[in-house]
């Protein structure tokens, strides 16, 4: 049986919070332990580039991430893993062949990037505006048919199989139109109440490598109400804190707090200490694999060149392929 390829990736903005681990690294090791498909997961840091970002912190930022997914259990021996830029001028290329199937107008349209021009309304550059397409050439030029990510990617993924579509119909490609691989929790709420964990909004996640002092900290942070009311919120920081909380503790914990908060009430303190704790638990293991990744730096640099390298012999053969079709070579 032909395997199903993956490609999935995260942006260079340094180390992971558990919206990431949650959202998309647990779908990725999911894959990776599937016999059934062959899985390629990227550091995307041209992608960090279409929003401001630290020049002098890109190349370190994607380090990082790269020891984040080693400390998960991302497998170089089983998974390749590789920085986009190490092969940037075939994804670039790809990317301007796949925007000659696309127009304008449907960019713009995208809620994705209507969004993130309210967030960066000085800085609505050409790169932003063909993210998307930069991201289907990302996933289509190693013609992967699953992508582990969250919900919040759904319509750069549609992009991407319009794109699939229309090359095919037009230059006899063979491109799949890939679907995104749902993991079981694929939106994690933020801390602060509304929206998602992201790097970008502080105080909304919790990162990978925080202690159990750094998490009590940052969960206590988050806004609650008085802790008991007629109906359980289903939007909020307190629908966010039960959402964690049967993350992380289970289902059964979960209505147990449910119950008191429709009862004699929650007590916010116990509620968030128990769940600092919980979480703690889940990111030891990864913490400790991380610190003894840090001091054996060479290992981790050769996973990136190896990584690299089967990245672009893939990439390299579905560039020439487009080429050909599209009356290049």
């Amino acid at each position: 049986m032909k395997k199903k390829r993956v490609l999935s990736g995260i942006r260079a903005t340094g180390r992971l919070h558990l919206g990431n681990y949650l959202g998309a690294v647990k779908g990725m090791l999911a894959l990776q332990d599937d016999p059934g498909f062959e899985t390629l997961y990227m550091i995307a840091d041209l992608h960090t580039m279409t929003t401001p970002y630290d020049r002098g912190n890109l190349r370190s930022a994607a380090r990082e991430v790269v020891l984040d997914y080693l400390a998960c259990g991302l497998d170089p021996d089983r998974s390749v893993l590789f920085i986009q830029s190490e092969v940037a001028e075939l994804h670039t290329q790809l990317a301007f062949y796949l925007s000659t199937a696309v127009s304008v107008a449907r960019m713009q349209h995208l809620p994705t990037y209507k969004d993130k021009v309210t967030q960066y309304p000085k800085d609505v550059t050409m790169a932003l505006l063909n993210y998307p397409v930069l991201m289907a050439a990302d996933i289509l030029i190693y013609k992967a048919s699953k992508v582990p990510v969250g919900i919040d990617q759904e319509p750069h993924l549609e992009i991407a199989r319009e794109i699939a579509r229309k090359m095919n119909e037009l230059y006899g490609m063979d491109f799949p139109e890939p679907t995104r691989f749902a993991t079981e929790s694929g939106y994690i709420p933020s801390l602060l109440g509304e929206g998602k964990m992201s790097k970008s909004i502080e105080g909304s996640y919790i990162s990978l490598t925080d202690d159990l002092p750094a998490i009590a900290q940052r969960l206590a942070g988050a806004p609650t109400d008085s802790g008991q009311g007629k109906k359980v919120p289903t939007e909020g920081g307190v629908a966010n804190l039960f959402t964690l909380v049967e993350l992380f503790e289970g289902m059964e914990k979960r209505e147990t707090f449910e119950k008191a908060y429709v009862g004699t009430g929650v007590r916010y303190q116990d509620l968030k200490k128990e769940l600092a704790e919980a979480i703690s638990t889940t990111l030891k293991p990864i913490q400790k694999r991380r610190r003894e990744l840090e001091v054996n730096a060479s290992s981790v640099d050769q996973v990136i060149q190896e990584g690299s390298q089967k990245a672009r012999a893939i990439a390299k053969v579905t560039v020439e392929e487009v080429r050909r079709a599209m009356g290049l070579s």
